[in-house]
């Protein structure tokens, strides 16, 4: 009697029906990341944590920018570049998107080669890949000195409301400190796998079972967000 009722404990417990059931799931562990790694698991958390402050200082600023009575800068002018006599709009923020969006297929491309256990081709992607991000972060520094040599400031500009200097840099500076993380964590992850780090699980920080790429593959979790959330604010601050 006592042996079965221990084994009924032991074992999985029946699945609730409804709601009560994917609640139990997710709080539980049992079904929801059955297979997945913590690191991958750690990542997702992390990228959810980092939606809700990027969501915060976009509605922040489109709050600012509805409710301000001044004047608020047209994008097109602040942000063209003067090219053979004449200014061109937004000709540096396309190229910066065009940037950052390749580099996201060259990520993507990283990851399916180490699915393949490909490491020379997994490494070149992912050196390409920090290439391109540092050539963005590259082209804000650019961006960031032109507006400041013109005047702007986080509490002032010469185009009208003020709040457009702490907007661009807040925003702009959160997003390119993610880009430059994500930049230093590429080099690490490609030198690892250029050794073969992953293949011998030599030991060390990043280095996941032998054989496996996984950390890889959440290096491409964090880049594609990163790449997504500039979407985002290519069309609210850029474009709108």
């Amino acid at each position: 009697m006592n042996d079965t009722a221990l084994r009924q404990t032991q074992g999985v417990l029946p699945r609730p029906a409804g709601w009560r059931g994917i609640a139990a799931d997710w709080a539980s562990d049992q079904r929801a990341f059955k297979n997945v790694s913590w690191g991958k698991a750690m990542m997702w958390i992390f990228l959810l944590s980092d939606v809700f402050i990027f969501s915060c200082f976009l509605l922040s600023y489109m709050t600012t920018r509805m409710s301000t009575t001044v004047p608020w800068p047209n994008p097109s002018k602040v942000f063209a570049l003067h090219i053979g006599g004449s200014d061109v709009p937004l000709i540096l923020i396309a190229i910066m998107t065009f940037v950052l969006i390749s580099s996201s297929g060259t990520m993507a491309m990283a990851v399916n080669f180490g699915y393949r256990r490909d490491r020379a081709r997994t490494a070149i992607l992912l050196l390409l890949t920090a290439v391109l991000g540092a050539t963005f972060v590259g082209m804000q520094a650019f961006e960031w000195s032109k507006l400041i040599s013109e005047g702007v400031r986080p509490w002032e500009n010469p185009w009208g409301a003020a709040q457009f200097g702490s907007s661009f840099f807040m925003i702009t500076g959160f997003h390119g400190t993610h880009v430059t993380i994500g930049v230093i964590f590429l080099l690490i992850v490609a030198r690892k796998v250029w050794r073969g780090d992953y293949d011998q699980q030599a030991r060390g920080f990043f280095t996941s079972r032998k054989g496996h790429y996984e950390s890889v593959e959440i290096l491409g979790l964090y880049w594609h967000f990163v790449d997504l959330v500039w979407v985002f604010i290519f069309a609210l601050f850029y474009l709108w």
